[in-house]
């Protein structure tokens, strides 16, 4: 992650590829620029046409991958996965590309995103005989295609897909095809893109400007996209769609140097600290982000309040990944490792901390801690996006409204919590205006659940912890 420490994770990111000779390595370069997405695992399927062969292992792309074992898969025909597990999904029994041999053929499964009725379809498919070695979504969704009784693989998909709720961003590969589908609402990134004659399809588009691809265009809600010898072929799955991107792809998650449906990462940011300045009335004589995704929004609203923007604080990019560690004690110490103030920028200086959302609010207090001992005599927070208030149930890592701090106090008294001089966050209007939507609620084109508690799709109980069921009664 860029800002990894504040404790808010995606889900996943995926790559492949179709009909190129160094398909493999090419899909090793594509998972190197999708290795924010996710560091917990990577893996890589591969096939000739005659066989599936993969190699996954947790850890990083570098960990995982090495010349000697790239070299062992086969074919022109490949596709991977980064993968961050959450608290319930660890180990490489989760890691995927999920690779399946039959007697009818083999299939590899990856995803991005999260089936919010998995647990009840897996129940079902249990009651059924099925048997699960891991707990990742993604292997309910192959039992699903598996056991469908169509003949053909793309009908079986979109038999599975029929079945299931929620968000992804999917990728099959077969001996015969690559297969691809993102869900009705469009709730995660998928773009496609083609190198010569190969077509590759990835979680975000900086992956194609390094393995050297011409970005085609995004994968629609509700899609299936064919890609074999023949060439592409599309169809819809759904006929029930419509446009919920994820706002925190905008915000937080995406790489500044990717596009998502046209729009440009970096520019969003930068647009977002822009209204932010807008919005908000500070007298101060710097402005600093907290890297590395909150940079371009810091950036924007330095150039709009004409306020200086330096470079406050600096992150050690040698520090193991803690924001995977699962105490909150841990979790506190890895902000004190990866982050410095520098004190001969903010020294006695009224500072505007630009930060891109407020999760648990342990790194903010840190982050304003950190600040005021090395000498700000003010530290005004500025969050570029609304409070988030609810849980996601799409593939981010807060699943209840027990671990968001706007769910539970207001901001005067997030600000007092945190020892910010003030707190300001964006408004979800300003929001969508930075990022170039129109409308509001579900006509806007992204999903804004976790700031509004509109959700896009119908919320099933299984995906409720406890106290969520008992909120959710209320």
């Amino acid at each position: 992650m860029f800002a990894d420490i504040k404790g808010l994770n995606e889900e996943c990111g995926v790559f492949g590829i179709w009909g190129h000779p160094d398909a493999v390595q090419i899909t090793y370069y594509g998972l190197h620029s999708l290795q924010h997405r996710g560091q917990e695992g990577a893996g890589i399927v591969a096939t000739d046409g005659n066989s599936l062969k993969g190699i996954r292992g947790e850890g990083l792309v570098n960990d995982v991958f090495n010349k000697s074992n790239l070299a062992s898969l086969p074919g022109q025909n490949a596709i991977g996965h980064v993968k961050y597990g959450g608290a319930d999904k660890g180990g490489l029994e989760n890691v995927q590309p999920l690779l399946f041999h039959s007697s009818s053929g083999s299939l590899a499964l990856a995803q991005n995103g999260n089936l919010i009725n998995a647990l009840d379809l897996k129940h079902q498919l249990e009651m059924q005989g099925s048997i699960f070695q891991s707990t990742s979504d993604t292997e309910v969704l192959a039992h699903l295609i598996k056991r469908s009784g169509y003949l053909a693989t793309k009908d079986k998909v979109k038999n599975a897909l029929s079945m299931v709720k929620g968000a992804y961003a999917l990728a099959l590969l077969t001996e015969e095809e690559l297969i691809i589908a993102l869900d009705p609402n469009g709730l995660r990134p998928l773009s496609i893109g083609r190198i010569g004659d190969a077509y590759c399809v990835s979680s975000e588009t900086c992956a194609f400007d390094l393995i050297g691809a011409e970005f085609v265009r995004d994968v629609e809600p509700g899609e299936l996209i064919i890609i074999n010898d023949e060439g592409l072929y599309s169809e819809p799955f759904s006929l029930s769609t419509s446009s919920a991107m994820c706002s925190m792809e905008y915000v937080y998650f995406s790489r500044p140097d990717s596009d998502i449906q046209g729009i440009n990462i970096h520019t969003a940011r930068k647009n977002l600290g822009k209204v932010l300045a807008k919005e908000v009335n500070i007298d101060a004589d710097v402005v600093t982000g907290v890297p590395d995704s909150s940079i371009s929004a810091a950036i924007g609203f330095a150039e709009t309040t004409g306020i200086p923007y330096e470079i406050g604080l600096i992150k050690n990019r040698y520090v193991g990944r803690t924001f995977i560690k699962p105490s909150q004690e841990l979790r506190e110490q890895g902000v004190k490792m990866k982050l410095s103030p520098v004190r001969k920028v903010v020294e006695g200086k009224r500072v505007v901390m630009v930060d891109d959302s407020i999760v648990r609010g342990t790194t903010s207090k840190r982050i304003v801690k950190m600040l005021k001992e090395a000498g700000a005599t003010e530290v005004h927070v500025c969050i570029s996006s609304p409070p988030m208030k609810h849980p996601c149930f799409y593939g981010i890592d807060v699943s209840s409204h027990e671990e968001l701090m706007a769910s539970a106090h207001s901001v005067d008294e997030m600000c007092d919590i945190i020892g910010a001089d003030s707190l300001t966050f964006l408004s979800v209007e300003g929001m969508l205006e930075a990022i170039g939507r129109k409308g509001y609620g579900k006509n806007c084109g992204q999903c804004t659940a976790c700031f509004t508690g509109e959700y896009p799709t119908e919320i099933y109980p299984d995906t409720l912890l406890p106290y969520e069921k008992e909120m959710s009664r209320s």
